[in-house]
């Protein structure tokens, strides 16, 4: 498997592919980056901060996930605030071999692109989630984000509806780990019993 170089956004929140996330972009560093994937309508790399600061100085500890998610912009606007704002959609999963910091500041990996998974039946036991996800979809705040989803496609219907829930980064993270649809659909209908009281 080759490797490819790509710039980082270390984020304390996971994006998953298919799932879509605003973010509030300042410091010139992602600013840059920013512009430069717009010109060239290419993707940037997401990976979980498991500690350390978003905002970190440059040699300061970032602790990150070893499995990350490409990001590519799909809308942007200048927020009331004055500051950038942009809407990602995750694409196909990578995982990060060695990191360096460019001399902007920017945190550039290593990577190893995966091929994003093959469209999956949804099994009627996964039809609550589908059901839970178009009710979700009726929420302004999500219908401002425009997803479209396949709601035939068990990874599509699972890894957003992940997306949009209120869970802990870490099952997020255990979620974007998974390596078939089984387990994911499975994983993420236990903490919904859980969530719900039923588990």
């Amino acid at each position: 498997m080759s490797t490819t170089e790509m710039p980082l956004f270390p984020l304390s929140a996971v994006l998953l592919p298919y799932g879509r996330m605003p973010l509030q972009i300042f410091e010139q560093r992602y600013l840059d980056l920013i512009r430069d994937c717009m010109k060239t309508s290419s993707g940037f790399g997401v990976v979980w901060l498991r500690s350390g600061e978003e905002v970190a100085p440059r040699g300061s500890e970032q602790q990150l996930g070893d499995t990350g998610t490409v990001a590519r912009i799909v809308d942007f606007d200048q927020l009331p605030n004055g500051l950038l704002g942009v809407t990602i959609q995750g694409g196909e999963r990578f995982r990060l071999s060695d990191t360096r910091v460019a001399k902007n500041g920017l945190v550039l990996g290593d990577v190893v692109l995966e091929t994003m998974p093959e469209a999956a039946a949804l099994d009627e036991e996964w039809s609550p989630l589908r059901d839970i996800l178009e009710s979700l979809g009726q929420h302004p705040h999500v219908r401002r984000l425009g997803l479209d989803i396949d709601f035939e496609d068990a990874w599509q219907v699972g890894y957003s509806l992940a997306q949009l829930l209120p869970l802990e980064e870490s099952l997020k993270y255990s979620l974007l780990n998974a390596d078939d649809v089984d387990e994911m659909m499975d994983q993420l209908d236990l903490i919904l019993s859980e969530i719900s009281g039923e588990g």
